[in-house]
Parts: structure tokens; C-alpha cells; sequence
């Protein structure tokens, strides 16, 4: 994985080790653009790290990419909220693909926006239940988890650290690291980016 800049461990933590394609951008930088990607992201659209790093996402838009739902993806950006939409993309190769995208917001300690995690799925043209699918087996195993696991995960999604849930649920940090790892456990969750796109396809 390439990262151009800051926090590198954090990065790989979020997204190198996920079987979902993921990248990171910094909405620091102008246009947004991706500053980590990890294999999964590499293997599904086919481009290399060094044509994937320093671009914004909407490269992978083409003639027939929905402009609605590349509007939808930037009004969750600008609202540094979550968002889950399926689109129309494209490989290097110019084959187009359905892909589930979710675009979520990252905090830094000092409740700052850093960056935003950007995960896609494949979704199969002869499987329209696959996302459906994906959605009900989230909500599932979201209800399976506690309450209190529940809440962390939400806040998980909306891009806070663990002190930042520690202090909106009024817990000890520690606690919420024990919530975290448990509920991580739960949902057979390999990097904090997949119980994000978990907690964002439940609904959470």
C-alpha cells in the first residue's frame, strides 16, 4: 500500500488488511484526493497504486455513471456524513461495474475532519438480491451485538476515535476499547473500515 503522507499506521490500520477494496482521502488537500489504497482496491478496478494515489475517486466514473448518485456521494461529503450508494463505475479496462460505495468521514483527536474512508463492493449484474442481501445480513448481525456495543459501533461510523465515544457515551475509554474489540469479534470485522461499511449497510 502507498501513502504520500501523515499516519501511516493509522492508515494501514483502517484499510490494508480489509478484503474490501478501500481507499483513504484527505479532505485537506484540493479535490480530495486518495492517499492510501490498499490490494482489494488495486484488484477490482484493475489500475495501479502510482495511476490510484493523488487522484479523487470520481475517476472511476464514466458515460454512464449516474449523475444523482455521484451528487448524493458529494453531499455526504460536504456534510462529512456517511453514505452508501450503488453505482455505475469503471475498470482501467473501461468495463463498467455495479459497485456498492460507501464514503464515510474520519475524526482526528481534536474532533477535526482527516479524512474519509471510501469502501466498494462488486455487485454481480445476474444477483439483484446481493446488496439486499448484504444489508439484511448486516442489520443481523448488528442486532446480535449489545446495546452498548451498538452505540460505539454508530459512533464508530460517523468517524469518531475512541476518546470521542468515550466521551459522547460517557464511558472510560478503556471501556470502549473493550466494546470495540468485542464487537469487532461479533461481526468478523478485520479492520475498523469493515464494521464501518457493516454499521453504514444496517442502517446503524
Amino acid at each position: 500500500m502507498v501513502v504520500i503522507d501523515r499516519a501511516q499506521k493509522r492508515l494501514d490500520a483502517l484499510i490494508a488488511n480489509s478484503p474490501i477494496a478501500s481507499v483513504i482521502s484527505d479532505p485537506r488537500q484540493k479535490d480530495n484526493p486518495i492517499i492510501a489504497c490498499n490490494a482489494a482496491f488495486i484488484e477490482l478496478t484493475g489500475y495501479r497504486e502510482d495511476e490510484i494515489i493523488g487522484r479523487n475517486c470520481k475517476f472511476l466514473a464514466g458515460p454512464a455513471t449516474e449523475p444523482w448518485l455521484t451528487e448524493t456521494i458529494r453531499s455526504g461529503v460536504k456534510r462529512h456524513s456517511p453514505v452508501l450508494v450503488e453505482i455505475l463505475n469503471y475498470k482501467r479496462d473501461g468495463t463498467p461495474f455495479r459497485n456498492a460505495v460507501l464514503v464515510a468521514p474520519m475524526f482526528d483527536e481534536e474532533g477535526e475532519l482527516e479524512f474519509f474512508l471510501g469502501s466498494q463492493v462488486e455487485l454481480e449484474p445476474d444477483a439483484p438480491a446481493t446488496h439486499a442481501n448484504r444489508r439484511m445480513a448486516a442489520a443481523m448481525a448488528v442486532k446480535a451485538l449489545s446495546k452498548r456495543q451498538r452505540q460505539v459501533l454508530a459512533e464508530m461510523a460517523l468517524g469518531h476515535l475512541n476518546k470521542q465515544i468515550a466521551h459522547r457515551l460517557g464511558l472510560s475509554e478503556q471501556t470502549v476499547k473493550m466494546h470495540r474489540a468485542l464487537l469487532m469479534d461479533r461481526l468478523g470485522a478485520t479492520t475498523t473500515a469493515d464494521a464501518i461499511r457493516i454499521a453504514v449497510e444496517a442502517g446503524l
